[in-house]
């Protein structure tokens, strides 16, 4: 085993993960864009109105995208552990 090699499957692995957590990721940082701009226009401080409307939407994005997101990791998984033949010889 080269360090191509151990580069390569890092890199695919990083690559995954961004796949895996971008969609939870963008969609909690549009929903807490949202709810900031609403606490500068009404001025209301509250740390905890942030919380409840990101954690809704992070349940949402996992209800809709789980399945496609544990498809790719199994996947990723699969081919990672179908490879270690080659990548041991």
């Amino acid at each position: 085993m080269n360090p191509d090699l151990v580069m390569s499957i890092g890199q695919e692995a990083m690559m995954v993960a961004v796949k895996l957590i971008g969609p939870i990721l963008i969609s909690s940082l549009c929903v807490g864009l949202l709810i900031a701009m609403f606490q500068a226009a009404t001025q209301i401080n509250e740390m905890t109105l942030t919380f409840v409307p990101k954690l809704i939407t992070i349940g949402v994005v996992l209800s809709y995208a789980g399945p496609w997101m544990i498809a790719m990791l199994v996947e990723y998984m699969q081919n990672l552990v179908r490879s270690i033949p080659t990548l041991i010889g």
